[in-house]
């Protein structure tokens, strides 16, 4: 019974990570084999002769920042949704036995060095399972590409020539196995290409990038990580049948969920990513508000001399940041319910097992330097009963059809100011 009773746990526990855990903060995968990273040596490819370029709904490309990146996708990913409602009309043929060994492939990956999220997985349909490992894969393959056992060779280019690759997986062209079970994905789920496409754009931030001027910087760079992998997933997932609203609603959902858990994890780190890393996620800008110095971070001198506790300053700094980051918690759980109803047990579970970090942070002290912030296990297992009442009973759904309005507040920074 206790063992059963884990498993549960690690069920639930994984789907932290359905909408926004494949990349945690800029390391957000431990290393895997470079073979991942490098093409499979079977190619797949489509019968000759035949037209496999499905009219991609991408909007013209432009230097974006922010909210505005955001924007961009959830317009694209709401688009593909109502065009292609049963994926992308690719025409290629692949050899069936190929293409289960493709999605075998991608599950041993995804149990092999994600194991929780694996087991969230299970919860779904072996069809949306399957099309979740697949996203995870690639998804862990961009990731290594900047974190991985090769990224001391990776240049821009690179990452352009990553992004070629994508485009031709989308168009029913995968250069290997892993790119087709991808392929195989979007084919038969309505999922865009442009939060694959502004992953990489994360990446080539990861090459470059250790400091954030201000929220807005920041915004971007959580988008692009976690964000992303709510708009990727949430075609997969499903929308209940029963909901008749705007699709707007559900994605915007997602992507607060993948915001607020990013910066769940950056504040849990702050203390691990400046010591280890010379990384300040925290917006700079808000630092200086607050008095606090970008040295003072780094070396982790941010306890009062006189009583050995974490200085005023830092203290009335992380009730702000916690503050935002639970107004993300808060809109995402607007649209959890409208999500088909096999995926509203592991979602709900991921929105309050994950906002139950922000708690540890402050029964820490705020404390982030020298403590990590972690949820009991007595915790964990009081909260499982709690998501799924709210799965079962999905108050958004209910209010919706009694004619109710459901907020589908715009994404992007909250109109806050730093007192």
């Amino acid at each position: 019974m206790q063992e059963a009773a884990r498993d549960i746990i690690n069920l639930l526990l994984g789907c932290c990570s359905a909408f926004s855990a494949t990349r945690q903060r800029r390391r957000r995968c431990v290393p895997c084999h470079a073979t991942l990273v490098g093409p499979d040596t079977r190619r797949l490819t489509p019968s000759p002769g035949e037209n496999n370029r499905p009219e991609l709904i991408t909007p013209l490309v432009q230097p974006l920042i922010g909210k505005e990146t955001e924007e961009r996708a959830t317009r694209a990913s709401i688009a593909t949704h109502l065009r292609y409602p049963n994926g992308l009309p690719l025409k290629g043929t692949y050899n069936r036995d190929a293409l289960d060994e493709a999605y075998a492939r991608c599950g041993i990956i995804t149990e092999d060095y994600a194991k929780t999220f694996y087991l969230g997985t299970k919860l779904m349909t072996p069809q949306k399972a399957k099309a979740i490992w697949a996203i995870y894969v690639w998804c862990r393959r961009t990731d290594e590409l900047v974190d991985g056992p090769n990224a001391s060779r990776i240049t821009p280019a690179a990452l352009d020539s990553w992004e070629h690759r994508l485009e031709s997986l989308f168009e029913g062209r995968p250069y290997d196995a892993m790119d087709a079970a991808l392929t195989d994905t979007v084919a038969h789920y309505p999922v865009s290409i442009q939060p694959f496409k502004d992953m990489i754009d994360g990446m080539r931030m990861d090459l470059t990038k250790a400091r954030y001027c201000n929220f807005d910087e920041l915004y971007d760079y959580c988008y692009k990580v976690a964000g992303t992998v709510g708009l990727m997933t949430t075609p997969v997932m499903g929308v209940d049948p029963q909901y008749k609203g705007p699709l707007e609603a559900v994605y915007r959902a997602a992507l607060a969920l993948g915001t607020a858990n990013q910066l769940t994890n950056i504040l849990r780190d702050v203390g691990e990513d400046a010591a280890q890393r010379n990384r300040i996620y925290v917006p700079l800008d808000e630092l200086d508000q607050f008095g606090i110095q970008e040295s003072e971070i780094i070396s982790g001198n941010m306890f009062s001399p006189h009583t050995g506790l974490i200085d005023d300053r830092w203290e009335r700094f992380m009730k702000y940041q916690i503050s935002r980051a639970r107004a993300y918690f808060a809109d995402a759980e607007a649209g959890v319910d409208f999500l088909d109803s096999d995926a509203r047990w592991p979602v709900w579970s991921a929105l309050i097992l994950y906002r139950q970090i922000l708690d540890a942070i402050e029964a820490n002290g705020y404390n982030n330097f020298t403590q990590r912030a972690y949820v009991k296990k007595w915790r964990k297992y009081g909260s499982l009963p709690v998501a799924f009442l709210r799965a079962r009973m999905p108050l958004g759904l209910l209010k919706e059809a009694e004619g109710v309005t459901v907020s589908s507040r715009k994404s992007g920074p909250p109109r806050t100011t730093v007192p």
